[in-house]
């Protein structure tokens, strides 16, 4: 019986390690593997496998050290580069139509305007782009946000905050209420400080 058990947790530790690499988010799958490289410590000690378990040791540091560097800059203005542009800008509307089916996901309704006036930002991480935000300056410190989307992998580092932070553009320009679209799925906002105020959120 105690085998069984032994050869149970292996497994599952195999399993977590392998449903890690499935990720998009990167934080989701540093955490994941880190679990699973655990678990395979404790299975490899038991069974005296040491090659193993020196393995999962050095892949468990390698995931602590990308995690806590995730967490510093998760949070570091200097990690990202908040980039305005033109509505029409040719790669802004690159990247809308590359990620077109994704960015449904989250705005179901949303189309691109070019010409509407939308104050339109890149959010980027080196050379990478991460996020786009679009809205439009209603006037009275309020915006109508038109679109706010994260790539996949940076979906759980929060880029949006350099957006709507403190040292952010929506704050520079005076707003302080933001629209959201009424299909917008998972809403993110009050973690940024904001408060639901109806259909608004509202620092």
């Amino acid at each position: 019986m105690g085998s069984w058990w032994l050869e149970a947790i292996g497994w599952a530790g195999s399993a977590v390690l392998v449903w890690s690499l499935l990720q998009t988010q990167l934080r989701r799958l540093r955490v994941l593997n880190l679990v699973g490289c655990l678990i395979l410590i404790a299975y490899n000690a038991a069974i005296h496998v040491w090659p193993m378990v020196g393995l999962n040791v050095v892949l468990a540091v390698i995931n602590v050290v990308h995690l806590v560097r995730m967490s510093r800059e998760r949070h570091d203005s200097a990690a990202y580069e908040v980039l305005e542009v033109a509505g029409d800008d040719t790669y802004l509307r690159h990247v809308l139509r590359v990620h077109e089916s994704d960015i449904r996901r989250f705005n179901p309704q949303f189309v691109h305007d070019p010409f509407a006036g939308a104050l339109s930002y890149l959010v980027l991480r080196g050379d990478e782009t991460v996020g786009v935000v679009l809205m439009r300056d209603l006037g009275g410190g309020t915006a109508q946000l038109l679109l706010d989307w994260v790539t996949p992998r940076h979906r759980d580092l929060t880029p949006g905050e350099f957006i709507f932070g403190p040292n952010g553009p929506f704050r520079s320009r005076g707003l302080r209420r933001v629209l959201t679209p009424p299909d917008m799925v998972e809403p993110y906002y009050e973690k940024l400080g904001f408060r639901r105020s109806g259909d608004a959120y509202v620092l």
